[in-house]
């Protein structure tokens, strides 16, 4: 196999060629000596399509704050004998799987993350990750940026198509090395200049998004209380259709999720 591909996963391009001339540039440019595969998705027997969150070392060493996610998205048309190859960086692992969900890929597919990346540290971060991850096209990505020195963390700006209020929102992650965790947190501005001068002083706690509190807080707190559940039982995430049936039940006493500063 072409050597540009050898690495935890394997596309199965060797007879194929590239179906358009976005396709032959991304092979040309691709090179995998640098990545790390994290969740990945083929399908099976005999697929057509593999879906692929990696991470790129080489990040590290080009402009500071590049993101370091890689997010790759192969089709084989088995028939012409002929293959699409699209890649796109990202600052998270949960922005990368959306692209792919986007894509066609199935989200439970590509939602567990394998080997020895981070674990989520509490149950708001496997809420708000999921969030981000099924969202369609709602969140339009403005800017981000990635330390992986003091501060550890990564942040993503975006606009939120779903927001009554503050619909600009910062996806703020925090990586934790010797607790081998990180936190995800979600913060709610009126526009990018209050977001920007947050990030630049982080004088005061990450602004809660006006839903945790307001008529949808109690599903925010039911489905993060079913997350609680299901991580305790080490059983799979409940899926969204039975979040939704057991909201109200859980509604009442389950506290609320704690504001966004991170720790």
């Amino acid at each position: 196999m072409n050597d540009r591909f050898d690495f935890a996963f394997d596309f199965n391009l060797d007879e194929l060629a590239p179906a358009d001339a976005a396709s032959e540039e991304a092979v040309e440019r691709f090179w995998s000596g640098d990545l790390t595969a994290l969740p990945q998705h083929h399908t099976t027997p005999n697929g057509s399509h593999s879906f692929v969150v990696a991470h790129d070392q080489s990040a590290t060493w080009g402009i500071p704050g590049a993101p370091q996610v890689m997010a790759i998205a192969a089709a084989r048309d088995l028939n012409r004998f002929t293959y699409t190859l699209e890649t796109s960086h990202h600052a998270t692992v949960s922005f990368a799987q959306n692209w792919l969900v986007e894509r066609g890929c199935p989200p439970e597919k590509i939602a567990k993350t394998h080997g020895g990346y981070l674990k989520p540290a509490d149950d708001l971060t496997v809420w708000v990750e999921r969030q981000i991850r099924e969202s369609g096209a709602r969140y339009e990505v403005l800017d981000n940026h990635t330390s992986d020195s003091d501060p550890c963390e990564t942040w993503t700006l975006t606009r939120d198509a779903s927001a009554a209020q503050a619909p600009v929102r910062l996806f703020h992650e925090e990586w934790d090395h010797a607790a081998g965790t990180y936190t995800m947190r979600e913060g709610a501005f009126a526009d990018v200049g209050a977001a920007r001068a947050w990030l630049d002083d982080r004088s005061g706690p990450l602004p809660e998004p006006p839903e945790y509190s307001d008529h949808d807080g109690a599903v925010v707190r039911a489905r993060i209380a079913l997350i609680a559940l299901a991580r305790s039982a080490g059983a799979p995430a409940t899926p969204k259709a039975s979040l939704d049936a057991t909201r109200t039940r859980l509604a009442g006493p389950v506290q609320r999720p704690v504001k966004g500063r991170l720790l």
